[in-house]
């Protein structure tokens, strides 16, 4: 029988450095794939889940670009270090790089830019701009003293600016950021509380929600719908499409008439999100019977079970279409914690550019 020399304290010292180093993960580390694909067992469809579910991954929020144009690279927040961070996962491969390294990041705050060079994200009181690529970060706003980020974001369609809000000791406030770096302007102030931020496409007006309930259009504060439900703008932004949870249905209201109206009745989306053109949406159902991710079909009014995401919260599936439109990305912790599924859905869904 063998037996190992005993350690000196010096080789001792440099083995716990060596495991200490190889625990705290850093920018740039790789994470081999995790990928695992299977057949849902309502629909049969073939179902790829991109992250493990021994630790949180999850989604930004359902207005910002998680994916690049061609659907190849996917931003999303992971905590396998014991903090959130920003991660970087190539979807042809299921290799995944960290591409931060920063404290309290609001995980829902991660956008990529319409360039796809760049990305922003929130962290702390601080909104960082950086390359999707390797290179270095740039602090492009930090909120003063007496503010703090609520996680609130929303990025212009150009990639120009960023609307971010903040909450002071007794007011939320709507924040104009100049992503080159000017200075940020406050768009309007309340004492109620303010979320979700949404950049009209094409204009300077922001939608935001105050309270649980109540849809405005800032600066001037009009009031468009009252819903607790998801909204999105359409793609011109003349109208904005929204969840309304009390009829189970998804109207649209004209920005400059008001009118409102109906797009279509769903099978009781908790969480929904549209294509580039606004063909198709896809609804997350809180059927508590038959939990699906489904496609509908706008012109003819037809759903499509895809799968079942049996998320213990329905809300929090928050599906999207990645902008070439060939394929869904949803989240749920159906298997433990949160986690990343994509499904792919070329077969029913025409590209977008």
């Amino acid at each position: 029988m063998l037996f190992d020399a005993p350690l000196t304290r010096r080789a001792l010292l440099a083995a716990m450095s060596g495991a200490v180093a190889a625990a705290k993960a850093e920018i740039g580390s790789v994470v081999v794939s995790e990928v695992r694909r299977f057949a849902d067992a309502a629909t049969e469809t073939p179902v790829t889940r991109l992250t493990d579910p021994a630790h949180t991954s999850l989604l930004p929020a359902w207005h910002l670009n998680a994916a690049t144009r061609r659907g190849h690279l996917l931003l999303y927040s992971n905590d396998r270090t014991g903090a959130m961070q920003v991660y970087r996962m190539d979807l042809r491969s299921g290799e995944a790089r960290q591409l931060t390294d920063v404290e309290t990041l609001h995980p829902r705050a991660v956008a990529v830019l319409p360039d796809e060079r760049y990305f922003a994200c929130a962290a702390g009181r601080a909104l960082i701009v950086q390359p999707i690529r390797p290179g270095h970060p740039r602090e492009a706003y930090r909120a003063p003293a007496d503010f703090e980020l609520t996680g609130g974001l929303s990025i212009s369609s150009d990639g120009r600016t960023a609307v971010l809000i903040e909450k002071g000791a007794s007011s939320w406030r709507l924040r104009h950021l100049p992503l080159a770096g000017v200075n940020a302007t406050t768009i309007m102030e309340s004492a109620e509380e303010l979320r979700d931020p949404m950049v009209r496409p094409g204009s300077s007006e922001v939608l935001y929600r105050a309270g649980a309930k109540e849809l405005h259009l800032a600066p001037s504060g009009r009031l468009l719908a009252t819903t607790e439900g998801a909204a999105v703008w359409s793609p011109d932004g003349a109208s904005l499409l929204y969840l309304d949870t009390a009829t189970n249905a998804i109207r649209t209201v004209d920005t400059v008439s008001g009118a409102d109206s109906l797009v279509s009745t769903t099978s009781r989306y908790a969480s929904f999100g549209r294509n580039p053109d606004a063909s198709v949406f896809v609804g997350a159902s809180a059927s508590k019977a038959s939990p699906g991710v489904l496609l509908l079909l706008r012109s003819v009014r037809r759903e499509l079970e895809l799968c079942e995401h049996r998320a213990s919260d329905p809300a929090q599936v928050m599906p999207r279409f990645t902008p070439d439109s060939q394929r869904v990305l949803f989240q749920s912790d159906r298997a433990g914690h949160m986690a990343i599924y994509v499904v792919n859905v070329e077969r029913f869904v025409e590209p977008t550019d």
